[in-house]
């Protein structure tokens, strides 16, 4: 026969397995980590300049958030910057497209823009972004401009 002290027990365990798992998937959805997301794709992109770009930046196509910088180093042989993107598998991107630096508002973060091409061949994972366009340096801008340097 079953004890009333078992099935409260039973009953215990269950509402504390619950809640572990609630607190489990919770700490995954806000670290933003996606074990349980679309999944997706690498590309890579080689930039002459980065500047302000950082791990984590999103990538997006017309205003969309189509994925995430995964990685930024440099390449010693070349001396420019690799960028390693995760883009999610639902969005197929061509081969011709451009990938820009820019900046989110005034003083924003920086993200990595798409603008689309007109191919017909798909990238697939691990391939290149040949077409790139690097960070503005407003810096060096301004200071051309206050030293009389733009006409």
């Amino acid at each position: 026969m079953i004890n009333k002290d078992h099935i409260i027990t039973l009953w215990v365990g269950i509402f504390v397995f619950i809640g572990l798992m609630c607190t489990a998937y919770l700490t995954i959805r806000l670290g933003k980590l996606d074990l349980f997301g679309p999944g997706g794709y690498h590309l890579t992109a080689r930039f002459d300049s980065v500047s302000g770009l950082k791990s984590g930046a999103f990538v997006e196509m017309a205003g969309v958030q189509i994925g995430n910088v995964v990685s930024i180093h440099l390449d010693p042989a070349d001396q420019v910057a690799v960028v390693n993107m995760m883009i999610h598998s639902t969005i197929k991107l061509t081969d011709d497209i451009i990938a820009s630096i820019k900046t989110s508002g005034l003083i924003g973060d920086k993200y990595i823009k798409i603008s689309p091409g007109g191919s017909d061949k798909l990238l697939k994972d691990g391939d290149v972004v040949f077409e790139t366009e690097s960070a503005v340096d407003l810096e060096a801008l301004i200071s051309k401009y206050v030293f009389g340097g733009v006409k």
